[in-house]
């Protein structure tokens, strides 16, 4: 199987790193892959940051991030792609749509913070402008919880009442944010409808394992019925060396399999565990890691509504011994 290499080759302009890195591209090391000039033409990606995302279509955004499966980084990716866009300069709002099992306080390290939630707005114990708590480090990024953990909610509460959210936050005197992020809970059930109402587009979160990829294509169907037809994806999780091996499906393959826009290929990381245990996104790391420079990336056509294409790249040929002339 020829392995997969996850860098972008879009039309636009490829995504860009932190300002501290703008004097010090990151070059990518080579691979090879079939031309027509020459067998092996090495191919060299080079990120830089000289412009600001062009923002496509009209504000304010409402992605929903979802999966179907649990466990496979719904809210890391809610995360890292939120605090990216507010990186760029975008105003954000990043619900967590998980009733009564909400972690994404916790990925952000705001979980001492959160003193209201939505359910506190609707019963009218506080205002919308309280529940919201706004992120030390970058002050356009705020976080919204809809309850607290383990707390009953009102039988009312559904798709209605997230819709009225969504427009109080349209309507707010400080003005509307850019973007208003669902982080979707696990499973289709009562959380799921509620989560996608509201949303418009929907970020679709895979690893390349069959059980999550039959997941994934329930939810694209459910999605669709919905009537949201923008919808990206994001295969996480990513190890070349398990695609090489034969032992992984390859990013192309996922794409192929459920067929849809690919936004990001994140590859497996282990700081990601280190990141959530201390609140700190990878997209704050410096230097920063490739899972966190994958999820800028993300974050990038998320902006410009663009995609990425995988690139299947040739395998180097196994050495060949001194009997291989016999058939060894």
């Amino acid at each position: 199987m020829a392995s997969l290499r996850v860098f972008s080759t879009t039309s636009h302009q490829p995504p860009l790193l932190p300002s501290s890195l703008s004097s010090n591209p990151l070059s990518i090391s080579p691979r090879f892959v079939k031309s027509p000039s020459s067998r092996r033409t090495p191919i060299r990606s080079v990120l830089q940051f000289n412009r600001k995302p062009q923002l496509a279509g009209e504000t304010p955004r409402i992605v929903v991030i979802t999966s179907g499966k649990g466990g496979v980084g719904k809210t890391t990716t809610t995360a890292n792609v939120g605090l990216s866009l507010a990186r760029y300069g975008f105003s954000v709002v990043a619900i967590d749509a998980d009733l009564g099992l909400r972690n994404l306080d916790l990925l952000l390290g705001l979980e001492n913070r959160v003193n209201y939630t939505v359910v506190e707005v609707l019963n009218g114990d506080c205002r919308l402008d309280q529940a919201l708590v706004r992120d030390k480090r970058w002050s356009n990024f705020e976080l919204l919880c809809i309850s607290k953990p383990r707390s009953k909610l009102p039988m009312g509460f559904g798709g209605k009442a997230l819709e009225w959210l969504v427009d109080a936050l349209k309507t707010r005197p400080e003005g509307s944010p850019d973007f208003i992020i669902i982080d979707c809970p696990a499973g289709i059930d009562a959380g799921f409808i509620t989560a996608i109402t509201p949303a418009n587009e929907a970020v679709l979160v895979t690893t390349p394992d069959i059980t999550a990829l039959r997941d994934a294509d329930r939810v694209t169907g459910l999605l669709e019925c919905d009537g949201i037809r923008d919808i990206k994806m994001i295969v996480n999780r990513v190890r070349t060396d398990m695609i090489r091996g034969e032992d992984m499906m390859s990013v192309l393959d996922v794409q192929e399999m459920l067929g849809l826009s690919l936004l990001g290929a994140i590859p497996e990381d282990s700081e990601v565990i280190r990141s959530t245990n201390r609140g700190f996104p990878l997209v704050l790391n410096k230097p920063p890691t490739l899972a966190g420079l994958a999820f800028e990336q993300a974050a990038w056509r998320l902006v410009e509504q663009d995609s990425m294409k995988a690139v299947m790249v040739e395998e180097e040929p196994k050495k060949r011994g001194f009997f291989s002339f016999f058939g060894g």
